[in-house]
């Protein structure tokens, strides 16, 4: 540690359960955090809604504060962490922090896949830094690995469990036997879920996230409304059990990936349940944890596993970025910015290359598999492999297709619909990894 060096000012933006966690940290490491940045780091203020609110730690008295406008603002505040979540008025705290000099940490997910080039132009205009770990997987260190340690390298595909309720409600489905219903309450009733679970079960938390990892991986500006988005809400108990009958799991799936298009390169970005194979690394991940898995062109298949939510993980990521800013701040250097030089196009999810998992119910007589491989043929669609169980007047067929556009197989499913010899298509489900 410098030896009289003047000691560095942050500003805490949200005292909730990660804010809380950040400030205590900040607190209770200021020795360590003093002897790995160089300096002393001290608390000059946490921006909250209410002063009189109850809350998991206590803040030194004096530095609680209404006016989060003025905190960012004050001369004296060389770094500011956002933990308040949401677009306002967090998008506009930042901006002002950065205009004001201040270099900025923040966990802020929705934001950055919503407008996280003006975050970043504003940076760059400032000289300062925006660093963002904790809004991807808690505190699984993946975006540092993507936009510093694999900047040597092609990344060509993410593939991650990016949310840990909606694992842990797939993961009691498989285990249990249970319903989705059946699953979120009790996901609800140990804290993994909210009250209102739509944010995680619909896929909207996973898809900004997705945009991130694609943004940083393939150096293009991705935003949450590129990214193909379903959720887990549809998935039934049947779909699950289909999936162990093929050795595999259910997954909701953050799926990034070059691919072919039209003038080079392109991104193709979705979020989706899909079935791997139970020999894929994904398909051990349990109850809410997350895990990121990154294929390169030099360094292979990479996989990060880890807490990816909760106050204490999500605050080990903020203050791991504290350190570099802080760092970079006594140095007078910044860190990279944005890298969004490919500039790549993003796909279309009907021109992504996937693979579908269909069953139908059909009556239960002779012709009716060749009918039904007819109608995949009719769409280029070429089938992997297909089961048969009879159910007295009726069957059902379970086919696993070959991999094909998304818009072929759509139409296909569409086109077995209307056949008179089609019930039902009960499931529609895409597969990823060797499921033979």
């Amino acid at each position: 540690m410098c030896e009289g060096q003047k000691p560095l000012k942050v500003a805490v933006l949200g005292c909730g359960s990660v804010g809380s966690q950040v400030v205590r940290l900040l607190t209770e490491q200021a020795g360590d955090l003093a002897a790995r940045v160089g300096t002393r780091v001290e608390l000059a203020g946490v921006a909250v809604r209410r002063i009189d609110a109850p809350r998991e730690v206590d803040v030194p008295e004096g530095l609680l504060t209404t006016d989060a406008a003025g905190l960012v603002s004050r001369d004296d505040v060389d770094l500011v962490i956002e933990v308040i979540g949401g677009i306002e008025p967090a998008r506009s705290l930042i901006l002002s922090a950065l205009e004001h000099g201040a270099s900025v940490v923040t966990a802020n997910k929705a934001l950055l896949a919503e407008d996280g080039p003006t975050l970043f132009e504003a940076a760059e205009k400032a000289g300062r830094d925006l660093y963002y770990e904790a809004a991807v997987a808690g505190a699984i260190p993946i975006l540092r690995p993507l936009r510093e340690s694999l900047a040597g390298d092609k990344v060509t595909r993410v593939l991650g469990i990016v949310n840990g309720t909606t694992n842990f409600i797939l993961d009691k489905m498989d285990s249990s036997g249970a319903g989705f219903a059946e699953a979120l309450e009790e996901a609800q009733e140990l804290g993994y879920a909210e009250a209102d679970p739509t944010a995680d079960v619909e896929g909207f938390d996973a898809a900004a996230k997705a945009a991130i990892l694609a943004s940083l991986a393939f150096h293009s500006r991705v935003t949450a409304a590129d990214v193909h988005r379903e959720g887990i809400s549809e998935v039934t108990a049947a779909d699950v059990q289909s999936a162990r009958e093929m050795n595999s799991v259910v997954k909701l799936l953050a799926i990034a990936e070059l691919r072919p298009g039209p003038d080079g390169d392109a991104v193709s970005v979705r979020v989706h349940p899909a079935m791997i194979p139970r020999s894929h690394p994904l398909a051990s991940v349990r109850e809410a944890y997350n895990a990121v898995f990154v294929e390169s062109e030099a360094a292979g298949q990479l996989m990060f596993y880890g807490p990816g939510a909760g106050g204490a993980p999500t605050a080990s990521a903020v203050l791991g970025d504290l350190v570099t800013v802080a760092r970079n701040h006594l140095a007078g250097t910044r860190g990279p910015g944005e890298s969004a030089y490919a500039d790549r196009a993003v796909l279309p999810m009907g021109e992504t290359r996937t693979r579908y998992h269909v069953a139908i119910d059909v009556d239960d007589r002779a012709g009716v598999l060749a009918s039904v491989a007819q109608a995949f043929a009719e769409h280029d669609v070429s089938i992997q492999t297909v089961r048969q169980e009879g159910r007295g007047d009726d069957a059902q067929l379970v086919v696993v297709s070959h991999e094909a556009t998304d818009a072929q197989l759509s139409a296909t499913v569409e086109h077995l619909r209307g056949m008179d010899i089609v019930r039902e298509v009960t499931s529609v489900m895409r597969v990823e990894g060797d499921t033979e």
